[in-house]
């Protein structure tokens, strides 16, 4: 008997989603639940299992299609039988197989060359980037696959190889161009075209849509960070023991914003027409980098949270974000976002918001400067913080305002564990 393999009902809001990655090929054994595609939506990629056990007999729509809800995607011959005899014909083979030495030599290179064929767009990428063949490496992920940190750690090795290289030609002047290979500049130039992902073109658009719908201005201030480094120093060891997870400056930043809110709820509405929409709850999104692009995922009612809670909520929302394994309720919402470019080394950004909130909060590197402080210069870990406000309901002084509200709480991290 066989069975279609349909696209599943596709979130509210979301009409198509893009064909990521068969996992199974034509003639392949599955298992019931086990996921046979990818699929990638402007917000989340879905996982589509397999309705029963069985082959998968025929592919409807390739690598790279558009399908939208209920379309058939593939056909699955049902059946244990049908499983099991691909599994005695691979056994079968088996007395096949000569010099079992030779063999397990070539085993490896048959693993690799299976999970080349099967590379994520990120990983597509990196690899044509670097000229790189996927054959060569092996694969950690899931069924064998590549990984981008696999690709990664190949190019860093092969990187690594190469001062060896260098060390040799010190003694032969023939070497030296073999160990300088960009500076060959003889062979055509060559550009590459490859299509935005969905979630890429939806960034793309929400980013056009804020700078071109709102009226955008960014004010900055600094934080003295010295109270709560200290006060995580102190307690952060206890913090992990008790509660399991790292105390970060993410809860700390988090609270801040909220009691700021509170003071200029402004801050925290959204522009509905010739209306003002002020929302009397505190849902935070916390910006998350991914392979795939930035995404945003909320901390619903966050005032409610304490601070482990919202660490918690902060490690499982990235750690599922950079997995694929968000759903489309927790990227939707949201009355105010934080982002942090300081993890990748950022001084000072304007951040653009995230339609249709008002504003967003920008974290940056804490560095030590000179600071003066009780007339005398000394080092400080301090770090500039940006707000981005929409200046159509958000006047200047309430942005200004807002920042040292969040300043004055962060340099006197008590007040928040007060509530004062």
């Amino acid at each position: 008997m066989t069975t279609e393999v349909k696209v599943p009902q596709l979130p509210e809001s979301v009409s198509e989603a893009t064909l990521v990655n068969w996992h199974k090929k034509p003639g392949d054994a599955v298992k019931r639940d086990e996921n046979l595609v990818d699929l990638e939506t402007d917000k989340v990629v879905l996982e589509v299992p397999a309705p029963a056990d069985g082959v998968l007999k025929e592919i409807k729509a390739e690598d790279g299609a558009t399908v939208g809800g209920g379309d058939l995607i593939a056909i699955l011959e049902e059946g244990e039988a049908a499983a099991g005899g691909e599994e005695k014909e691979e056994k079968s083979e088996a007395p096949k197989k000569e010099e079992p030495g030779k063999a397990g030599q070539e085993e490896p290179k048959k693993e690799r060359g299976k999970s080349a064929g099967k590379l994520s767009p990120s990983v597509r990428r990196l690899v044509e980037e670097h000229e790189i063949d996927p054959e060569d490496i092996e694969g950690s992920g899931r069924d064998g696959r590549l990984t981008k940190s696999d690709v990664i750690q190949y190019i860093e090795q092969g990187d690594r190889k190469a001062p060896a290289a260098g060390e040799a030609s010190e003694e032969g002047e023939g070497a030296a161009p073999q160990a300088r290979k960009p500076a060959a500049r003889g062979g055509a130039r060559e550009d590459r075209r490859v299509p935005m992902t969905r979630l890429r073109a939806r960034i793309a658009e929400r980013m056009v849509e804020s700078q071109s719908n709102a009226a955008l201005l960014t004010s900055f201030n600094e934080i003295d960070m010295t109270e709560v480094m200290a006060l995580r120093s102190k307690y952060k060891q206890k913090f992990e023991e008790r509660h399991g997870v790292r105390l970060g400056f993410q809860s700390f930043f988090v609270k801040a914003v909220i009691e700021a809110l509170k003071q200029f709820p402004v801050i925290n509405a959204s522009v509905e027409g010739n209306d003002i929409i002020y929302h009397d709850y505190w849902d935070i999104g916390i910006a998350v980098s991914t392979d795939r692009g930035l995404m945003v995922p909320i901390l619903r009612d966050a005032d409610q949270m304490s601070f482990a809670e919202i660490e918690q909520g902060v490690v499982d929302y990235a750690t599922r974000a950079r997995s694929g394994k968000l759903g489309i309720e927790e990227l939707t919402g949201g009355t105010f976002t934080i982002t942090n470019g300081g993890v990748f080394g950022s001084l000072m950004s304007t951040p653009i918001i995230n339609p249709p909130q008002s504003g967003i909060l920008g974290m940056h590197k804490i560095q030590e400067r000179p600071m003066v402080v009780n007339d005398q210069i000394v080092a400080r870990p301090m770090m500039y913080i940006a707000i981005t406000y929409d200046h159509r309901i958000v006047d200047g002084r309430e942005a200004v305002l807002f920042l040292v509200a969040v300043k004055d709480a962060l340099e006197d991290p008590a007040r928040l564990m007060l509530e004062i």
